[in-house]
């Protein structure tokens, strides 16, 4: 279910979006709000460049906090620059919740985590 609902917010999530609230030019809107995937580059610099107990949430230079505020800033830019902003802050709230799987079936592996006060703060909020 955790990969079915991470792969659904990144690229079923921004299509809906797209859809429901930019009717008049949806599909541009959605193909802008996917290309903010790209933003997973920052992976290619980690060592390893996959590990599937690791929360990207924090570790990765564009998952980072500063980059998040950066993204943030984005929101309140004109368009093109808020709808990439939206689709990069939609791109980290759903790692984010993709963490919280993994930190709620097995807490000691996030342990090093940067986020992982942050996730046991909203875990022990949520569940």
């Amino acid at each position: 279910m955790q990969t079915f609902i991470h792969y659904f917010l990144h690229f079923g999530f921004p299509v809906i979006i797209a859809y429901l609230f930019f009717k008049n030019n949806w599909k541009k809107i959605a193909l802008l709000l996917l290309a903010t995937m790209l933003v997973d580059v920052d992976h290619l610099l980690a060592s390893p460049i996959f590990d599937p107990n690791r929360c990207s949430f924090g570790f990765h230079i564009f998952h980072s906090y500063y980059a998040i505020g950066l993204y943030v800033i984005l929101l309140f830019l004109k368009r093109p620059y808020n709808i990439i902003g939206l689709g990069l802050l939609l791109h980290m709230l759903t790692d984010f919740i993709d963490c919280l799987f993994m930190y709620n079936a097995c807490s000691s592996c996030l342990e090093n985590s940067p986020a992982k006060n942050l996730l046991e703060s909203i875990s022990k909020l949520l569940f």
